[in-house]
Formats: structure tokens, sequence, C-alpha cells
């Protein structure tokens, strides 16, 4: 029930699908949210704040995503093969475009040298800092990358809801109930 079959995903899989999904919609909206902000706005700090701890939080569950995607096994996709292809490589695609946001993300912030406060348990540390207009370069990259992130987030979902509705294919049940080592019907 905790891990993946090739019939299904497991618990742990559904749980970094599903809060994943919920954190990249909140940090985008919060993201577009805080353009906005003037500067003597209650929220002009605190909104940055509370959108780069989530993002370096979202960054380290991502990277335990992905290592936990290399050692389960993926479930067999449904449709046809064209289906499956664009299914494989529309999510390499989502995972690529995620990383590009975290990563700019955190290179705007680590710009000048210092570490990003994580709701204050603990620092991630400026790394890469000090390039030619590093934040002004990363700040338009995670911008576009974020936008194009939601626009494939948003065909992702259609085709699983294609796929469970016209489709009548198991693939959006696969994701909300974990597996149970049996093929469902």
């Amino acid at each position: 029930m905790w891990r993946n079959t090739q019939h299904g995903w497991g618990v742990i899989s559904i749980l970094f699908h599903w809060l994943s999904a919920v954190t990249i919609i909140g940090l985008f909206i919060l993201g577009w949210w805080m353009t906005g902000l003037g500067y003597y706005d209650p929220w002009y700090n605190q909104g940055p704040w509370i959108h780069r701890s989530i993002g370096v939080l979202l960054l380290l569950a991502t990277a335990l995503r992905l290592f936990w995607r290399l050692v389960q096994p993926t479930p067999k996709a449904e449709g046809s093969r064209i289906e499956k292809v664009a299914a494989h490589m529309g999510h390499i695609a989502l995972y690529a475009l995620l990383l590009v946001v975290l990563v700019s993300g955190y290179l705007i912030s680590t710009a000048n040298g210092r570490g990003i406060s994580v709701f204050g348990w603990f620092e991630m540390p400026a790394v890469l800092h000090g390039l030619p207009n590093q934040a002004s370069l990363a700040g338009d990259i995670h911008w576009y990358s974020a936008l194009a992130l939601m626009l494939l987030a948003a065909g992702h979902a259609l085709a699983a809801f294609k796929h469970h509705w016209f489709d009548r294919h198991s693939t959006l049940v696969r994701m909300v109930k974990p597996t149970h080592g049996q093929k469902r019907t």
C-alpha cells in the first residue's frame, strides 16, 4: 500500500503528488499576489518570507520525491502509444520546469550572499551568489517558468480528466487510491 506497483501508485507517491500540486498552486497565487504589494503593506516582507520558506521545503520534498520515483516502479500508463509518449514527456517537462522554478527562486533569494531562513527552523545557505544580474535574471526565469509550469500542470489535469471521463481509464483513480498490489478493474 505504501509502495508503487506496476498497477498503481502507493501512498507515498500519492502524497508527494497532491502535496506538491497544492503547494505549487499556493506558491504561484502567493507569488502573483506579492507582486502587487506596496512598500508600506504589512505583507511586503511577510509574504516573500513565507513564499521563500515554503519554496525551500518544496525543493527538499521534490528531491525526496525524485529519489522515491527512481527507486520505485512506475505503474503502466493507459492509452494509445502517442498518449503514453506524451504522458512520459509531459511528466519530464513538469519535473524539469518545477526544478527550474525552485532553483531560480533560490538564486533570486541568495543573490545577496545571505541564506534563506526557513520559518526560523533552519537556514538554506547561499551556495551560489554574486553573479552579474543574478537576482534580475533569475527573477525573469522564475516568473516565466512558473507561468509555463502552471500551463503545463493545467494540461496535465485536463488529460487526467479526459482519461477518467471519456476514456474510462483508471489513471485518475490510481492517483487518488493507493494500490494494494493487484490490478484494478
